[in-house]
């Protein structure tokens, strides 16, 4: 029986995703990305903000279609929609044979077969459970990028968020498990390791009683066919000096930190339920950018908060003028049933968050640029991932640059390279985002 797989939102659930697919590849399921030829469609769901939950209803409602009136037998939803809108999915799209939520995937299979035998199917464990599932993961990002979960969950309770509720409490996966995870997916020919949690700073510290991230980084350092490691989501609060050490002193790890700091109003942080203020994010950047002076820093904003007065948008665009992230993005504040941002006062209306994220694009568009120019000349580790159709030319990343998020270097070449190739590159141009070089040396790796 043929499979389609249908992934949204985060790397995260990207991650849960890959663990299905594996699970079903095991017992002989056949993968398509044809839905008018899938005798089985699975949709593993986001509902994290406004659109992405638009995107998982419109994908289910499509699918039903197929489960309708094609030759699909099962249509299964899963993940944080499964998980939030159980009843709702049921009752309102009947087409949906199975619903999973968010630590229920290792069932998938079990799932799957007691639909095809005409029973319906629901599970829900217990959210503060923590799924290790296999080692029968399929990777579905290329092959020479991989991602990492090392925990589950988030204790911080932002007003704004509803992924404790979704997703329950801070939890570890065993260091072992993740050593033997990534020793697979190195087999498997991973050169760049991607760590993801919902916060991965504070690592290790309900199993071990201390932040454990610096220690993770350093067993993953040692793993043969490993180039790169990536770290993603860290909470500014949770950096630690042992992190920071041993980003600095081992050379595999990416000189790369994504701190989502959301805002710099101290007023907004504290209505936000975020652990820092303004001055402490100065400092945090300050002591970052002292010890490892190539970091790059990746950071994302919310515009249009209940309550942001145009006193402290501006604030926030001083920040960003001062700071001068090389990375940036930022969302308009979508109000989540539940959460306690979602009933305060002052709400803001939907074009002054839109105009206010637009201001500080634009602005950061002029700091990307002005970071990209101030590039050329300077050679730079390349990663390789395709080529530029009918030109000599290639499409890669320096370490600077995160898959899906960051932007791209393009990379003139008269010889053959590979994707999953290390090369050399000269930048010899910039754009808003991106940049352009040629090859300056032979292959290092």
């Amino acid at each position: 029986m043929k499979v389609l797989f249908i992934s949204l939102g985060c790397d995260k659930n990207l991650v849960d995703s890959e663990e299905m697919l594996g699970l079903l590849r095991s017992r002989g399921y056949e993968m398509t990305d044809d839905e008018t030829e899938a005798d089985v469609i699975v949709i593993n769901t986001c509902c994290f903000i406004h659109d992405a939950k638009e995107e998982s209803i419109q994908s289910i409602l499509e699918m039903a279609e197929y489960r309708k009136e094609g030759s699909c037998k099962a249509l299964l939803v899963t993940g944080c929609m499964a998980q939030r809108y159980q009843e709702e999915i049921r009752q309102e799209i009947p087409e949906v044979d199975a619903v999973l939520g968010t630590t229920s995937y290792g069932k998938i299979v079990e799932a799957l077969e007691q639909v095809l035998e005409g029973r319906s199917y629901e599970r829900y464990d217990s959210i503060d459970e923590l799924p290790i599932i296999s080692t029968q993961r399929i990777l579905t990002t290329g092959g020479y990028t991989g991602y990492l979960k090392i925990a589950e969950g988030c204790d911080k309770h932002c007003t704004y968020c509803i992924i404790p509720s979704l997703r329950g409490r801070f939890r570890s996966y065993p260091m072992e498990h993740l050593l033997r995870q990534a020793k697979k997916m190195a087999e498997e020919g991973v050169r760049e390791l991607i760590l993801v949690a919902q916060e991965t700073t504070l690592y290790g510290k309900d199993l071990y009683k201390e932040k454990s991230l610096h220690r993770l980084l350093e067993e993953l350092a040692k793993i043969p066919g490993i180039y790169w490691i990536r770290i993603l989501y860290c909470y500014p609060e949770e950096i630690y000096p042992e992190l920071i050490e041993v980003m600095a002193k081992e050379k595999k790890i990416c000189h790369y930190l994504d701190l989502p700091i959301q805002h710099a109003s101290d007023q907004i942080l504290r209505r936000m339920g975020r652990r820092t203020t303004k001055a402490q994010l100065v400092q945090i950047i300050s002591q970052l950018r002292e010890r490892i002076p190539d970091i790059v820093l990746r950071t994302t904003l919310i515009t249009g908060f209940p309550g942001e007065t145009q006193e402290d948008h501006e604030e926030l665009m001083e920040f960003v003028d001062e700071m001068e992230f090389d990375r940036l993005g930022v969302f308009t504040y979508s109000p989540e049933e539940g959460t306690p941002a979602a009933s305060m006062e002052n709400q803001i209306p939907e074009e002054v968050k839109e105009e206010r994220r637009d201001e500080i694009m634009e602005l950061q568009q002029e700091i990307s640029l002005e970071k990209g120019n101030a590039r050329i000349g300077q050679e730079f580790l390349v990663m390789i991932e395709g080529k530029v159709a009918d030109e000599n030319a290639y499409v890669g990343r320096t370490y600077a640059d995160a898959p899906n998020v960051d932007g791209y270097i393009f990379v003139q070449s008269p010889e053959l390279l590979m994707s999953g190739d290390f090369v050399k590159v000269r930048v010899t141009g910039a754009l808003e985002y991106d940049l352009i070089g040629e090859i300056a040396d032979e292959y290092t790796e």
